[in-house]
């Protein structure tokens, strides 16, 4: 049913831990698919091979936009799921998944899981900020009291689409390498194609260590991501999340185009500004 793609950099014991958290929860036989970035002692290939996951491999980091789409190419399963490899699946992430996937009954949406991080995320519930720190008893115990609605307009991993919608977009945008911003132009593209579900599902849950692969040279990436966005589609990512996808408000069914309010245009007149004057 899923083939699950991870991009991994030089990170191998929360690669190791999020695949056997996947194994663990997982109730059918979904696909796990890793693209491998530098791994100069071979650690990383060594486990996957011995595994018999599969997965691709390049000797630099080409960023996760170009891993993930190396990699896609290798999908067998009719659904991706697109995760980072600091992630914890969380049991009983599978069959809402799937329910909710039968229900909307075709290809054109985007469904992303509610991230409980220690400091920020979805949902904030300290179990520790790395693996040494956590604390899985604590995270399971309390993990069904650990809910909020499911919402609307949601773009980060853990996210789930048809592989004809990949194929249909092209997959990430690889100008946006090495990552920040591709969510939400992948959004965009998706938007473009007509999808207007974008539901974001709290009972499909992971624990996430936080962003360990992006944290790097954090506010250079961020800058590069916003502009990138802006320079391509005339708009901001803020005005994108709050006018198209109508970021962190109740899930109410698809969407619909943005209402042109007085506050729309004027904040639209100001990203036509911010572009003319970014260089």
């Amino acid at each position: 049913m899923f083939s699950i793609l991870i991009p991994t950099l030089n990170n191998f014991k929360y690669l190791k831990f999020c695949i056997e958290s996947i194994k663990k929860t997982s109730i059918q036989n979904n696909e796990i698919l890793v693209h491998v970035s530098d791994d100069k002692n071979e650690e990383t290939r060594n486990f996957l091979s011995s595994q018999g996951i599969k997965y691709t491999f390049t000797s630099e980091n080409v960023g996760l936009c170009t891993a993930i789409n190396t990699v896609a190419k290798k999908v067998t399963k009719n659904y991706l799921i697109y995760v980072h490899d600091d992630m914890y699946f969380c049991p009983g992430w599978e069959k809402p998944l799937l329910d909710e996937i039968k229900q909307i009954n075709h290809n054109n949406f985007y469904i992303s899981g509610s991230m409980i991080e220690p400091n920020s995320g979805h949902i904030k519930f300290n179990c520790g900020e790395t693996i040494d720190e956590f604390n899985e008893q604590k995270l399971l115990k309390n993990l069904k009291n650990l809910n909020i609605k499911d919402h609307q307009g949601t773009h980060f991993a853990p996210h789930c689409v048809h592989k004809e919608i990949w194929n249909k977009v092209g997959g990430f945008s690889e100008e946006f390498n090495p990552g920040i911003a591709s969510d939400p132009d992948f959004n965009m593209k998706l938007w473009k194609i007509g999808v207007r579900i974008f539901k974001g599902l709290n009972s499909f849950k992971v624990y996430h260590f936080g962003s360990l692969t992006t944290r790097k040279n954090k506010k250079t990436i961020q800058n590069k991501g916003d502009v990138t966005f802006l320079k391509k589609w005339g708009i901001t990512t803020k005005f994108f999340k709050k006018y198209y996808l109508r970021s962190k408000t109740k899930y109410l069914g698809p969407l619909s185009d943005p209402k042109l309010s007085f506050n729309y245009l004027l904040e639209l007149m100001v990203c036509k500004i911010r572009k003319i004057f970014t260089f």
